[in-house]
């Protein structure tokens, strides 16, 4: 009896110090998760933070603009709020970029498919998508930023109000070389302030886009006379149809 005793007791004590071993084995491994975890949360922390921010305060700057500031010397960009744009300017924005923008929440999946199956990717892009790119990511074609914008958009359609987007893509798009935001655009093409762009003006505005150094409002080519026209035969279609409502852009 006393020799299996022994015996359970030496096997219990090459359990217990199997165990001390075998903390010590996985000890790295928990404390790099533990990194990884603070890591993780503080990523998101910081998004949050960088969301609710721009909720709130007008960004001075993009790294686009700053990029394009280094580049060019100077730029040209003035905050307007959206009360303080005419109303058709928002209206052509959302015609020609995004005229499902009050009804997606950041994703259009059907232009994503439709998209994918024209083998384009351009036309998936919405308002959303563009402004969380315009003042958060860089520009380039990259599968990394299109993923990190593809999970960050939905962040900012939950935190901030479909009219921010829209006010806060007005003022950081570009408009030609170095202008940024539609009432520097207004008063570079047309000498007048957002308040009182007309009807063609405003869609010629949104026709320079998304190739502003291509294209000219002032000095349209028939390409940009074409798509104006067709841009501004929308912003009326989605003013009549109730698709403007959630930015008021349903009424003037």
């Amino acid at each position: 009896m006393a020799s299996k005793a022994k015996s359970r007791q030496g096997k219990n004590g090459d359990k217990d110090e199997a165990r001390p071993a075998a903390r010590r084995r996985f000890r790295p491994i928990r404390g790099l998760f533990r990194w990884v975890m603070r890591l993780f949360f503080g990523a998101i922390a910081v998004v949050l933070l960088a969301v609710l921010a721009i909720a709130a305060i007008d960004p001075p700057i993009t790294p686009y603009m700053y990029q394009e500031r280094q580049r060019l010397g100077e730029i040209r960009s003035d905050w307007v709020d959206l009360e303080d744009m005419a109303p058709v300017m928002a209206r052509s924005a959302v015609a020609a970029e995004d005229a499902n923008f009050c009804e997606h929440w950041g994703l259009d999946l059907d232009a994503i498919r439709q998209a994918m199956e024209d083998g384009a990717v351009r036309g998936a892009s919405t308002i959303s998508q563009q402004t969380v790119k315009n003042v958060y990511l860089w520009h380039g074609r990259s599968y990394l930023r299109k993923a990190v914008e593809a999970l960050l958009t939905p962040v900012v359609e939950a935190v901030w109000s479909k009219r921010r987007i829209l006010e806060v893509y007005l003022n950081v798009a570009e408009f030609d070389e170095g202008v940024f935001g539609v009432q520097a655009a207004a008063r570079h093409y047309f000498g007048v302030d957002a308040a009182d762009l007309s009807a063609v003006q405003a869609a010629r505005l949104a026709a320079v886009l998304p190739n502003p150094k291509d294209r000219s409002a002032s000095d349209p080519s028939s390409f940009v006379r074409s798509r104006a026209a067709s841009i501004a035969d929308g912003a009326a279609t989605i003013r009549a149809d109730g698709r403007a409502a959630c930015f008021g852009g349903d009424r003037d």
